[in-house]
């Protein structure tokens, strides 16, 4: 099988740089993967992929070498198999709330005895290799995500389930589930409350013994969340960076348009001289 760069990275000692797919596109993807990132995510719960775009999206990551996971909509057994036999390397799944919860996560990415996914990796077989069914248990990540108020109060007992590779925090309903809405939406926080919540986290998993990884929005907070010790990073998504691209493309037009506007006018007022 072939080896999870995650895992490598992580045996050195290197922060691991994760992209996110939103937009359900191999071509995009393809790009995506072609520009330096550790591990890229397809995202099937907020993302507009589906199951049959997300195979695709695999298939166009495939010969950059840069290894695929995926946010699996929810808790479910059949979905987070069907993308682990489609080819993904790690699953990361949403509102994982209690031990229960992470156990059962657990039990649906390791075949058995240390779990039940079924067997039947489809394409994995090829993408991964044929001795796939040999190696997945010990290559494949698990994470889960820490993103609600009940979770944070139950790190512990979360981080403690075996088979779980780390945990992910998604800071934006993190803060909704601890803060309601006293704060804004989304990532980078700065809320002293908010950061001392996330690097308790980090600290309790690394106590735990394993990784933590922190969704981020900008390439400044995540080169903060490395300096503080995160394990993963992940650095904005597709959706933002063509929204940036491009609205900077219109505004920097319009700047330099207007100026060049301005000093043919001034020329022409001038008699040119």
């Amino acid at each position: 099988m072939i080896p999870n760069n995650i895992l490598r990275k992580w045996a050195a000692n290197e922060p691991v740089l994760n992209g996110w797919l939103s937009i359900a596109c191999p071509f995009s993807a393809e790009i995506m993967a072609a520009q330096g990132y550790d591990c890229l995510t397809i995202d099937l719960q907020h993302g507009l992929v589906g199951y049959e775009m997300a195979t695709m999206m695999l298939q166009a990551m495939r010969a950059s070498g840069v290894t695929p996971m995926a946010r699996v909509p929810w808790l479910d057994p059949a979905a987070i198999m069907k993308v682990l036999d489609a080819g993904a390397y790690g699953v990361i799944c949403p509102m994982i709330n209690n031990r229960a919860e992470a156990e059962r996560l657990v039990s649906y990415v390791r075949y058995p005895p240390n779990g039940v996914r079924s067997f039947g990796p489809t394409r994995a077989n090829l993408s991964a290799g044929a001795d796939y069914g040999t190696h997945a248990d010990q290559e494949v990540i698990c994470l889960a995500m820490i993103e609600t108020a009940e979770a944070f109060a139950n790190a512990d007992e979360i981080l403690s389930t075996p088979g779980l590779d780390g945990v992910y925090i998604g800071p934006a309903d993190l803060t909704l589930g601890i803060t309601g809405r006293r704060y804004r939406t989304g990532f980078d926080r700065e809320e002293p409350e908010m950061i001392e919540a996330i690097q308790t986290i980090l600290r309790k998993a690394h106590q735990a013994g394993v990784r933590a990884c922190l969704h981020n929005g900008t390439p400044a907070y995540a080169a903060k969340a490395i300096g503080w010790g995160f394990d993963l990073v992940t650095i904005s998504n597709d959706v933002r960076l063509l929204t940036d691209a491009a609205r900077n493309s219109v505004e920097t037009t319009r700047r330099l348009a207007g100026a060049a506007s301005a000093a043919a006018a001034d020329a022409s007022s001038s008699g040119g001289y």
